[in-house]
């Protein structure tokens, strides 16, 4: 019984029980102990207009048990260590609302001081520090600063200092801000397989002694690539015995990159997928994790709260599998038409203000405006298609993520580790993807 089950048996268990949604969910582990994290970006707090009290007014922080705030950066000059990647948000900032109703006082202001109030609101929650994320310049610096054991230990210091014993800047403390870390490497090469590996054991050895002066529980964990091309890099099984938990991108299987339509987070494979076989899926890259040895409990997958577009999309199909012209245009945010000055000077965009994406907030409100809803129940994804403008996106809605979160029950015995957003602030007012999940989970 502890055997894996089958893709093919899966998928008929989650397909089996769409139409007793309403007697099964009664029978999932309340209080569980499941993963449901989401990541924060400093720059929500920009165009988007999207801040830490959102969490709190929402009722979305009192669901999630780990928050992941991104990005911190790294650096190798004059030596390898983190870095704030935007002061003004971070901490300085005076202007963003308080998540408590007690004015901040300073000198701890931005964010930090948000995620400051929102801990003591909500004690259980653990907030951490996601270093990385998609540069080219954090890249070359992790390869550097993970090649050598004094590089590694110098790294993995500073990172301690500045944003868990919280000497954040000069004249700025805030001790235990964050209660550990998510390393987002992208993307290890082959030759960096070993450092990678060793990077986290370091951050792992240095939080474990401060765990035994403080008494505290410091948590870490990675960002693991869908790709293969990607995570072929990475030794799975010796990188998951350092963390505690793996955030494993559950999107990006297909985007405007691509010429031809197809659904970007689909749980499962399918014939009708002209590239089919690819394992380009989420159960394909659960397998995959999991044969590398991967324990089930510290798999957690990423659902988007973001959708991919294109446009030029012939009628058939409802849009899906057919060639494009090239990524749609940035919609308005109400859903009632496109923007035409994306370039973040011009009030009402998509907050994404980025053409072939678009946020699950605008995306719901499209059927308003001309476009269908598509749900296929052997792929467990969700497309939105408009015949007259020719423009097509696959996103998730409540649907696919209440089943994704079945499927994380039911995947293995014991259920896979939990699951995570990419990002909070794109998600609907009311946070309703989140609050989906955390019902699916059992939280």
């Amino acid at each position: 019984m502890s055997r894996i089950i089958s893709s093919h048996s899966c998928r008929v268990i989650v397909v089996g029980v769409i139409t007793l949604i309403a007697s099964v969910v009664p029978s999932f582990a309340q209080n569980s102990q499941k993963i449901l994290g989401g990541y924060f970006e400093e720059w929500s707090i920009y165009y988007a207009g999207y801040n830490i009290a959102n969490l709190q007014q929402n009722g979305v922080a009192g669901k999630l048990t780990h928050l992941l705030y991104a990005f911190a950066d790294v650096t190798t000059n004059p030596a390898p260590a983190c870095v704030i990647a935007d002061s003004w948000a971070d901490y300085s900032t005076p202007y963003l609302p308080s998540v408590s109703g007690i004015p901040y006082a300073g000198p701890l202001y931005g964010n930090f001081a948000a995620i400051q109030q929102l801990k003591q609101l909500h004690p259980k929650l653990k907030v951490l520090m996601s270093i990385g994320g998609a540069s080219a310049a954090n890249t070359a610096a992790f390869v550097t600063a993970a090649s050598t054991a004094a590089g590694r230990q110098a790294l993995a210091a500073s990172c301690i200092d500045m944003f868990v014993n919280g000497n954040i800047a000069p004249g700025i403390t805030a001790p235990g801000l964050f209660d550990g870390f998510n390393i987002d490497w992208e993307f290890p090469t082959a030759s960096d397989t070993q450092n990678f590996t060793a990077l986290l054991a370091e951050f792992r050895n240095q939080l474990n002694a401060l765990e035994k002066v403080t008494r505290k529980d410091y948590v870490m964990s990675f960002d693991g690539p869908a790709g293969s091309q990607n995570y072929v890099n990475i030794d799975l099984k010796a990188a998951a015995k350092q963390v505690d938990f793996i955030t494993i991108d559950g999107y990006n299987y297909a985007g405007s990159w691509d010429t031809q339509t197809n659904d970007a987070s689909p749980l499962f494979d399918s014939k009708r997928d002209p590239l089919y076989g690819q394992r380009l899926d989420i159960d394909a890259t659960v397998d995959a994790y999991l044969k590398a040895g991967v324990p089930p409990s510290k798999y957690t997958m990423g659902v988007p709260t973001y959708g991919a577009g294109w446009t030029g999309v012939p009628n058939k199909n409802h849009g899906l599998y057919q060639n494009s012209t090239g990524p749609s245009p940035v919609p308005l945010a109400n859903g009632t038409g496109l923007c035409t000055d994306w370039s973040g000077s011009t009030a009402g965009c998509d907050p994404l203000l980025t053409p072939g994406l678009a946020t699950y907030a605008t995306l719901v409100k499209l059927t308003a405006n001309g476009y269908s809803v598509y749900f296929d129940p052997l792929r467990i994804a969700v497309t939105l298609y408009d015949p007259s403008g020719g423009n097509f996106y696959t996103y998730d809605n409540p649907t696919t993520a209440f089943l994704k979160m079945l499927y994380i029950d039911l995947k293995v015995p014991g259920g896979l580790g939990g699951a995570y957003v990419w990002a909070l602030k794109d998600d609907d007012a009311n946070g309703t993807l989140v609050k989906t999940m955390a019902e699916g989970l059992g939280r």
